[in-house]
């Protein structure tokens, strides 16, 4: 699951371990606001210390929801690699070896700007950090002047990265299925990953974000739906653990937080289709 690090982010590794999670994604910080606090030293050793006893990997890291590394203002565009070298740092301290990050909108200037941005900022943010964190670029819903939508816009920034051995992908089942990838059966899932393959390689898969969608096939809605209630369905998330080797990847859901199911019976639902796909 998705976990809240409130009160302390230490406190992160004692919710997902009573959730019965295996792996878990955080906010190193409020990710609401441009400025964040320093990691407290304590705070660093206790976070630290509890997951090197728990059994709990891969940790990982969300990017902030301001950022923009698409943005054609200076300003914002300035702010958010600040943001990112930020993170890349925060994960490093933390022990954190995957850093997801949204691609941004172009906000009307265009793909090939919104391109060069990103690409200059993922490499200035990677060649300055000294760490071994791996960046990935989770795919969008495709909604207005939104970057990494299709497979082909993370190949573009895939392939122009000069640091792209420090690039990987956080592939999002609801925003694939609203920008028109099917994944509803073993047959759609299977061409999917066949054309996903010849153009990035599944293999640059690491993490997968595990939500099922409200709306429709091409709706280009960014809106998580539980497990199994919107329009992906169970059987959609059986087809997509069931192939090639997907069944080892690490999945984190980010379901919706109202009075229909809790995070821990999401965590079950979830849990009970990947032993149907023979994962356990």
């Amino acid at each position: 699951m998705h976990i809240s690090i409130a009160g302390s982010i230490d406190l992160a590794v004692d919710r997902a371990l009573r959730l019965g999670c295996t792996s878990f994604q955080i906010f190193t910080r409020n990710p609401r606001g441009w400025r964040c606090s320093p990691l407290t030293e304590e705070g660093i050793q206790r976070f630290r210390m509890k997951l090197s006893k728990a059994d709990l990997k891969p940790v990982i890291a969300h990017m902030p929801y301001l950022p923009n590394l698409a943005s054609p203002r200076d300003d914002v565009y300035v702010k958010s690699i600040e943001s990112l070298r930020n993170e890349l740092a925060r994960c490093h301290i933390l022990n954190i070896p995957f850093l997801v990050t949204h691609l941004g909108s172009h906000l009307g200037g265009g793909k090939e700007i919104g391109f060069k941005r990103i690409i200059a900022a993922i490499d200035e943010c990677l060649e300055d950090d000294p760490g071994e964190v791996t960046l990935l670029l989770e795919n969008t819903a495709g909604a207005g002047n939104s970057m990494g939508a299709s497979l082909q816009d993370l190949q573009c920034i895939l392939e122009g990265a000069a640091m792209g051995d420090r690039l990987g992908v956080c592939f999002d089942t609801c925003h694939a299925f609203a920008a028109g990838y099917d994944l509803r059966s073993e047959e759609a899932v299977e061409a999917l990953m066949e054309e996903f393959d010849d153009a990035i390689g599944v293999n640059r898969i690491k993490v997968i974000h595990a939500n099922d969608s409200k709306g429709g096939l091409g709706s280009n809605m960014d809106r998580h739906e539980h497990i199994g209630l919107g329009k992906i369905g169970r059987g959609g998330f059986k087809a997509v653990i069931s192939y090639g080797n997907f069944k080892y990847l690490p999945y984190i859901l980010e379901t919706p937080i109202d009075s229909r199911r809790s995070d821990r019976e999401n965590l079950e639902e979830f849990k009970g289709i990947a032993a149907a796909a023979g994962a356990t």
